[in-house]
Formats: C-alpha cells, structure tokens, sequence
C-alpha cells in the first residue's frame, strides 16, 4: 500500500539492491526564498529579524520623559531670549523718505533719472548704548532672491576659474550670459547682475546740535564668508563686460580687483530664502552712547520702486547668538510647556482612567 502522502514507500532504497537511489521529498512550497546574495541561506534582513527597540509607551515612562524635556527646554528657551534681548538693532526706512516730494507720484521715473542727485541725508537716534562692533546691514523687502528662475541664473564654475569663462553651462545665465559683441559676462547671470548699490556713510552729530560732527569709518573686509574668499571666487577671475549692456541692473564691479577681493558680491550673492532679508554691508569699530544721534548719508540708486519693495538701513550689535531674533528662544519656551502640560494631562488620565489588567500584560 503505498504511504497516504504519496511519498516514496520506507526503507533504503526503492528501486531494489542494485536500482536507482530512492527520490528525496519535494521541498515544503511555504519555504521562504533564499537571500539573494547568500542563496545556501536565509538573511536575517529578509526575515525581518534583525535586532531592533520595540518599546511600549507606558504612561509610567511617557510622562517622567515630558517632565524631563519640559524642564530642560524651558531653562533654554529663557537664556536664548535674555540673549536675543541683549542685541539692540536700529532700523530706519529710507525708500519713500529719500524720494522728493515733487517725484512721490513716479517714483521708478526718479531712480532712473541720472539728472537727480539721489543722496539724502536721514538722522538715527541711538536709544540703547551698543558696544563696537556695530554691524551694518541693508534690508530690502519684497525681493524674491528665492524664485526658481533667479537663483539658479549664475555659473558656478565661471566664478572661480578663468579658463571657465564660456562653459556649456553658461547658458543659464540667459539673459546675462553674452554681451553686445557675442564676448560672455563675467560674473554672468541676473544674480550679480542686480547687485545691491546703495551706498551709506556715518556720522556722529555732535550734541549742542547743527552740522558737522565726527565720521565713522565703515569697514567693508571680512563681511564674507573665508570659503567664498579662498574657493569659490577665483583669484584669477577678473570682472569682464559687466553691466556694459543698455539696462543695467544694479551695481558695478571694479574691473582690476579679482572676484576674491569684491565681497559686496559674494554678500549678494549668497541669496536669500525669504522675501524680506538682511545683508551685511560692513561694521563700524566705535561705541554709541544712548541717545546720541547719528546722521546717515544715504546715495538712493537702487531701483526698488519697480516691484513695490522697500529698503531700509540697520545698525545692530551682535550677540552669543547672532543677531536679534526672539524665535529661537520662543520655539524653546513653547515646546517645553507643551511637554510640561502634556504630562500634567496624562497624570490626570492615569488617576481617572488607570490602566487594565489586559493592557499592563501587554508590556
């Protein structure tokens, strides 16, 4: 009778002394497939066995975790606040205060006016005394540095090589790539061809008032970063045929300093993510007292006027952190007592509602 899984029949052979070898069992069809890379065995990745944390989130352990991070947050949060504090910042407006009142009704027809004299002068009162180094910046709102178009309009590798000065990729640079006579732009692109060029100057104002007073030097090195200086602006790249065709977008370049040495481009160029941002225009080595005035000399050329922005002029001091920005120790505050609050809520849950018989075996 042969066996009920219709195998071969027991024994040592089936095919007699001298018959073939008895046929081995077919392979169970449930078997998982082997790994690929080791086929004579199955991978513990592929069996999903590999060591891992699978912990259960028990209030016991959940709400000493929150208290933890609630207390250690907060202490955070309230030292980078005082921080930000610290930082005083002055910052003024000038757009609309620079424009003759004669010309408030075609502002764009003023900035592009060469006839008109564009300096104006505007007075900062120091409310808080700031301590060298006092940095200065230049804000713009309403500029989109951000738009897909705009910044990727620049060629990497034209500004760090001179032998890169036409390159396949120069192409992106379009419209600002060749000038008049079919000869490239250097640096091409709409990036550095819109570079900022309002210029300031200081003053103090001396306290019995009128004109006159002490100058305060703006320093313009070091605004960059030291990456940009020694790697990405070539120290062989000379400006050529920039701003030479019949609009020009922004500032000028000095045709006999390499690109390593115009940081005012590198500020610029290292565009911006949000719509409104502030750019480092240089720092002044002197204290102000509070309360004192300074007077600022301001040459209004660029052109904000056609897509409605704003400019405005900053002096700031620096801080642990950085500049003034209460976000940071915000975000901390905020996300600690959250975490404090949540676990006072789950305290309450625990003493109203406590845990089953059937969710404690579950740990």
């Amino acid at each position: 009778m042969p066996p009920a899984n219709g195998g071969a029949p027991a024994g040592p052979s089936s095919g007699g002394r001298h018959g073939p070898p008895a046929a081995t069992a077919a392979p169970k069809r449930n078997r998982p497939r082997c790994n690929l890379i080791s086929p004579h065995r199955d991978h513990a990745f592929t069996q999903q066995q590999l060591p891992a944390c699978k912990p259960i989130l028990a209030p016991n352990m959940v709400i000493p975790i929150l208290v933890f991070v609630g207390l250690l947050f907060i202490p955070i949060g309230l030292a980078c606040y005082a921080a930000s504090n610290k930082v005083f910042e002055v910052v003024y407006r000038y757009d609309t205060k620079c424009v003759p009142k004669n010309m408030l009704h075609n502002k764009v027809g003023y900035i592009q006016n060469a006839s008109i004299n564009k300096t104006c002068v505007i007075n900062l009162k120091i409310p808080n005394a700031m301590k060298r180094p006092i940095f200065v910046y230049y804000q713009l709102d309403r500029f989109y540095q951000n738009h897909r178009r705009y910044a990727t309009s620049f060629n990497i590798a034209q500004l760090g090589d001179p032998k890169e000065e036409v390159n396949p990729y120069i192409k992106d640079c379009k419209p600002e790539a060749y000038a008049g006579n079919g000869s490239p732009v250097v640096p091409c692109g709409l990036v550095a061809w819109s570079l900022f060029n309002d210029t300031y100057s200081f003053a103090r104002r001396p306290s019995g008032g009128g004109g006159g007073g002490e100058a305060l030097r703006v320093i313009k090195s070091g605004i960059s970063w030291r990456s940009e200086r020694e790697r990405l602006f070539g120290k062989h790249v000379y400006p050529k045929n920039f701003q030479n065709g019949t609009l020009v977008g922004g500032g000028r370049l000095d045709p006999r300093k390499p690109l390593s040495e115009q940081e005012e481009l590198m500020v610029w160029m290292r565009t911006a993510a949000m719509p409104r941002f502030r750019k480092l225009y240089g720092r002044v080595e002197a204290d102000l007292g509070a309360g004192e005035t300074v007077a600022v000399a301001v040459r209004n050329r660029y052109n904000s006027y056609s897509f409605e922005g704003a400019k405005a002029v900053v002096l700031s001091t620096a801080g642990p952190l950085g500049g003034r920005n209460p976000f940071l120790g915000r975000a901390y505050l905020v996300t600690g007592m959250a975490c404090l609050v949540l676990a006072l809520l789950l305290t309450i849950v625990c003493l109203f509602f406590p845990m089953k018989e059937e969710h404690l075996q579950l740990r």
